[in-house]
């Protein structure tokens, strides 16, 4: 286990029950932090037997820490800056900034010749160019108040290895760790770090609609899902997909004092599927 305790954390991406923001937000409660959950909507994925943010926040409150649900559109500066000033307001201060958001599969799922501009535009505005609005508006209070912090990137075991019809994902996650790795540079000399994660397919709410756009169309989304599950299963060496909870282990190491010179790097998750 790791001491947050008297850190604050920014989690953005975190409004699914089974989502890896979930995942990362508590186990950064665990740890003791105080947990500023974001996502598009407050209960972005309409489900009724799940809260969303809101939930989640009491579950980070019934663990002991403070948290905040936030409605954030990365993709747009001023909802970013809007955001990040509340929870300033609200925890105090940002330690640890958890750029996790993801623009969900679609129309971008396409042979290159095939995908519309607006396709790319929408994945790599949620997945690059939100990550670096959240990133310059936490990174400007980190550097401002001084003592050093923690910047996490969740890239994607796609930003280490291209993929046939993951174009704009690939490009969006591979420019993540560019991205990663120059701010570590800047950042060094402030106390610092910014590191990034690359997990391989992880079951989230995200798997049925990815499946449906990948799999055999004749398939229903459980068949197809069942069947992109499989696949991703086949090719772990070690049996099984990643979990959150994976994720949010090696999140929670990299946020904590225990990883203070380690930064710039792009950390595979992925149960021996691709190996750096």
């Amino acid at each position: 286990m790791y001491n947050l305790k008297g850190k604050v954390a920014f989690v953005t991406g975190a409004g699914g029950e089974r989502g890896i923001g979930r995942g990362i937000a508590l186990r950064l409660a665990e740890e003791g932090a105080d947990v500023a959950v974001t996502d598009i909507q407050l209960k972005p994925y309409g489900e009724a037997r799940w809260g969303g943010l809101p939930a989640l926040q009491e579950e980070i409150e019934e663990i002991g820490p403070r948290s905040l649900a936030l409605a954030c559109d990365v993709t747009d500066v001023r909802s970013v800056e809007q955001a990040v000033k509340v929870a300033l307001k609200g925890l105090g201060r940002i330690d640890i900034l958890v750029n996790n958001a993801g623009a969900r599969a679609g129309g971008d799922r396409v042979p290159l010749i095939d995908l519309p501009e607006d396709e790319w535009d929408r994945v790599l505005d949620v997945n690059l160019k939100g990550a670096f609005l959240c990133s310059r508006a936490v990174g400007r209070h980190m550097v401002g108040r001084g003592g050093g912090g923690r910047i996490i990137n969740v890239s994607s075991a796609a930003g280490l290895r291209g993929v046939a019809r993951f174009a704009a994902y690939c490009s969006s996650k591979f420019g993540l760790i560019g991205m990663t790795q120059s701010f570590a540079l800047e950042l060094a000399g402030h106390g610092i770090t910014v590191n990034a994660i690359c997990p391989s397919l992880t079951a989230t709410e995200r798997v049925g609609h990815m499946a449906s756009v990948l799999v055999d169309p004749v398939l229903t989304e459980e068949q197809a899902t069942e069947e992109l599950l499989s696949r991703a299963r086949a090719g772990t060496p070690v049996g099984r997909l990643a979990l959150p909870r994976d994720l949010a282990r090696t999140v929670a190491f990299l946020a904590s004092d225990e990883a203070d010179f380690l930064t710039g790097l792009a950390i595979p998750v992925t149960g021996g599927a691709l190996m750096s």
